[in-house]
């Protein structure tokens, strides 16, 4: 796996702020943003719990998230990069969301993929509580979506930037930083984050 320095990746949960802190670090650094794409011709029929949508969404997301990480050239850009989304990220839910003979060939997929993908210099975990991500999910298709499932989905995110040895990695607090709701919690993070070091080098230019 290739670290590239100048590849910041955001993540967490849903509703978390992954795509407003992107699109504003990307701004401050007049880098590039890499949205991910969260159109998914599945992802209706898996909130309703029909059966193999989740598998043939997981596949779907797969498959995408691993064509525009590719079709990016992050190893070659001369501007910094900054997605909201970390390519780990879809294990994460393949193994929240399938059974055990799904997961296995999820896996043999997924272990041929990964190794194309760039590492981030740096990664921004943003936490949250089920009970927040319950409030903010209270409308639309994720209403659906079961406290119990929130909960696990918060313990797998844990778990997983517990162990998480692959690069820098930076843990926001929503509740001490609400990038939704709050310009100056967002532009203080910003700030924050484009100063720091990766490698001696300011990790964003300012």
């Amino acid at each position: 796996m290739t670290k590239i320095g100048h590849y910041v990746a955001i993540e967490g949960p849903l509703r978390v702020g992954k795509t407003t802190l992107a699109t504003a670090l990307a701004d401050r650094a007049h880098g590039r943003l890499l949205l991910d794409e969260t159109a998914n011709p599945h992802l209706a029929g898996f909130y309703m719990g029909r059966p193999g949508a989740a598998f043939r969404a997981q596949m779907h997301f797969l498959m995408r998230r691993y064509a525009l990480c590719t079709e990016a050239h992050i190893e070659t850009s001369k501007l910094p990069v900054v997605s909201d989304y970390l390519f780990e990220r879809d294990k994460l839910f393949a193994y929240l969301n399938l059974d055990d003979d799904e997961v296995a060939i999820y896996d043999s997929y997924y272990e041929h993929l990964r190794p194309q993908i760039p590492t981030p210099g740096m990664v921004v975990y943003i936490r949250a509580t089920p009970q927040l991500l319950r409030e903010r999910l209270a409308s639309g298709p994720e209403a659906r979506v079961s406290d119990a499932y929130l909960e696990a989905t918060v313990r797998a995110y844990d778990h997983f930037f517990d162990r998480y040895p692959a690069t820098d990695l930076r843990v926001v607090e929503v509740s001490e930083a609400d990038l939704l709701n709050n310009p100056q919690d967002l532009h203080t993070l910003v700030d924050e984050l484009a100063e720091l070091p990766i490698g001696g080098q300011a990790l964003l230019p300012l």
